[in-house]
């Protein structure tokens, strides 16, 4: 019986890290205080205490930590603000997706507006408002939602450097295979012991 060249280099297991959404990626997606300004004064909307949002949420980390400084230890402190930090800045990022893609209707139903062939939007009422309008102005409430949730996470990320001494950086957590069970998982490590 022959045997078969083993391949001199080791299977090593590759495991997928599931991604967490960073404040780079917020401030990507939410608009930021100029922008905001602008929706503001463009649809009659109240205009946002941007730095007010953001100091608040800053402080209120600070203190909360402070709070439990005596019943956490280091590293318990850090896993919690981890967690606490990483609810603000997933909020903000899913905001400015949304964001994102109420703008993209608004602009694809004020494109098709402009259409003078388009039948749907003439001979309506004089004071009601077309489908384009309400979609944009839907989408600059999302934009001011979006700006303050962005707001609320930079304070947020200020404040676990403030207390942990060190950047925020989302938790990156091991992708799970809700199809693998057990039994899988065995039957694969039987075959691999074959190689």
């Amino acid at each position: 019986m022959t045997k078969t060249a083993r391949s001199p280099r080791s299977t090593a297991r590759v495991i997928p890290l599931r991604r967490g959404a960073t404040l780079e990626m917020v401030h990507l997606a939410c608009p930021d205080s100029a922008q905001t300004l602008r929706i503001s004064e463009s649809f009659g909307l109240a205009v946002l205490d941007s730095d007010g949002i953001r100091d608040l949420h800053e402080r209120l980390i600070v203190e909360t930590a402070d709070a439990l400084k005596d019943g956490l230890s280091d590293r318990a402190m850090e896993i919690h603000l981890q967690r606490i930090v990483g609810a603000y800045v997933g909020s903000a990022h899913g905001a400015g997706q949304f964001y994102s893609r109420a703008v993209t209707e608004a602009r694809d139903a004020t494109a098709k507006l402009a259409n003078d062939a388009r039948d749907e939007d003439l001979n309506r009422p004089v004071g009601v408002d077309t489908q384009a309008q309400r979609k944009r102005e839907f989408a600059a409430d999302m934009g001011l939602q979006a700006h303050a949730l962005r707001m609320a996470a930079e304070g947020a990320v200020a404040a676990y450097e403030q207390v942990i001494g060190e950047a925020w950086k989302p938790f990156e957590r091991p992708v799970e295979h809700a199809g693998e069970n057990v039994s899988k998982k065995a039957a694969a490590t039987q075959l691999a012991a074959f190689e």
